[in-house]
């Protein structure tokens, strides 16, 4: 190899740092091929050691800014997470004329518009293929393997954490709760699981697909988000009835009038459809476009040596653009889109979003209620594709009525459900979870 080696320093020596340093380590020799050149890692802070990494003579500092600082590092791979801390050293990093790996979502989700700014003014790059589904190459995928299309929609389950719970509820029948308390022992979610199972992990990660599927800035504020928590096991039991399944989604869609929606919630998907069968803590994206049509890619969304893979697939890349004569290395815009070809288009809020709905309520079992139901419902020109009316129990006069509507727009389907919490014949909140045909 001609070409002078690549010097990689890393920040943060936990599960993805660890697996980076150590699949870099294990496969040096193939990776090195690969770039055309040496990728040596030769600095490392972090501050406590990783048993697992057997660092040698590497030089290894506490203070990861010293990372930031040093002239020998060509490459700075972020993995320390967070959006404080990570903010100032990359940006320190792209001052110092660094390239910036990471697989910091947040940060890009709710700092990227910055920091892209920021690399371009200063000739480097950041790349940021771990930062979405882990070990899936999704974001590579969608900015140039699918760079001629017209992306027109795209949905993912990507948060393993969700995913896994909802699938031990379908499967097993158990509660919401029980199966948080499992995925903790596991290791799957936090103590504290809110970013997983309320939707904002999924949304950092939806905001940088969609920007890169339609050339928009990163807008993480204005994500539509809902979680999981509310979903009962008794709803799971009637999707699957009907014939669809329960699935966490990140939803984002370009529209006739050139809004574009951006949500993330849990939908109801037929049970046939491929993604459907995403089970347990695995991650998938479907991709639809103008020419391709429907594609998905699916793998492991999470976990040391997946994510470090994406991770090494950036080193690799930006290696192949370090020139000795400091050439400009951001020949691929950071969102697949030339910086001044960025379109602030309307995000269409969710009342304004028209899809079909599954609604489950308790009735009095009592002739002319299913009346009622379909007669607000028929009166705010919402029609009905199929429904379930329940049995009662013994000694009990209420029974489960569950509906699912054609499409409607958001506001009219709540102004319905509103009506029909008022009707005597009505007990408790009217159960309400959003349905994709996903074609």
């Amino acid at each position: 190899m001609s070409l002078n080696p690549v010097n990689v320093g890393i920040c943060g020596l936990g599960t993805v740092g660890g697996g980076t340093f150590n699949v870099l380590t294990r496969n040096n020799k193939d990776i090195n091929a690969k770039a055309g050149r040496a990728i040596t890692i030769t600095h490392i802070g972090s501050r406590r050691d990783n048993p697992s990494c057997a660092t040698g003579d590497i030089k290894v500092s506490r203070d990861i800014f010293a990372v930031a600082d040093d002239p020998n590092v060509d490459i700075l791979v972020e993995m320390i997470g967070g959006t404080t801390v990570a903010k100032d050293l990359v940006l320190r990093a792209i001052r110092s004329g660094k390239h910036v790996v990471t697989a910091n979502k947040a940060l890009i989700a709710e700092f990227g518009n910055e920091l892209f700014a920021e690399a371009v003014a200063h000739g480097v790059t950041i790349s940021f293929e771990a930062a979405v589904a882990g070990g899936i190459p999704i974001i590579r995928s969608l900015r140039e393997g699918l760079a001629a299309n017209k992306i027109q929609w795209l949905a993912g389950i990507i948060n393993g954490t969700g995913n896994f719970i909802l699938t031990e509820m379908r499967d097993k029948g158990r509660a919401f709760d029980d199966v948080l308390k499992e995925a903790q022992e596991l290791g799957y979610a936090e103590a504290d699981p809110t970013f997983d199972v309320e939707g904002i992990d999924a949304a950092h990660k939806l905001v940088i697909l969609a920007s890169i599927a339609f050339g928009m800035p990163l807008q993480f504020d204005k994500v539509f988000t809902e979680g999981i928590s509310k979903i009962s096991p008794q709803d799971v039991a009637y999707a699957d009835e009907l014939g669809y399944r329960i699935k966490h989604l990140g939803i984002t869609r370009r529209m006739p009038d050139g809004g574009i929606e951006l949500r993330v919630h849990p939908t109801l998907i037929p049970a046939t459809r491929l993604i459907a069968n995403v089970d347990g803590v695995m991650n998938a994206v479907l991709v639809k476009g103008d020419a391709v049509g429907a594609s998905m890619y699916y793998g492991p969304g999470a976990g040391a040596e997946p994510t470090a893979s994406s991770v090494i697939s950036d080193i690799v890349h930006v290696s192949r653009l370090v020139r000795e004569d400091n050439v400009d290395a951001t020949n691929v815009p950071h969102l697949g889109f030339a910086e001044d070809q960025l379109s602030d288009y309307r995000i269409v809020p969710i009342e304004e979003v028209e899809t079909a709905y599954y609604l489950r309520m308790t009735a009095l079992d009592q002739p002319g209620v299913l009346s009622k139901i379909t007669q607000i419902l028929s009166d705010a020109g919402i029609s009905i594709e199929a429904l379930i009316q329940k049995e009662p129990k013994e000694g009990c006069n209420h029974v489960p009525v569950i509906l699912l509507t054609n499409r409607a727009i958001e506001k009219q389907i709540i102004a319905a459900i509103d009506k029909i919490e008022h009707l005597d014949c009505i007990g408790d909140k009217v159960v309400r979870i959003r349905v994709e045909a996903l074609k």
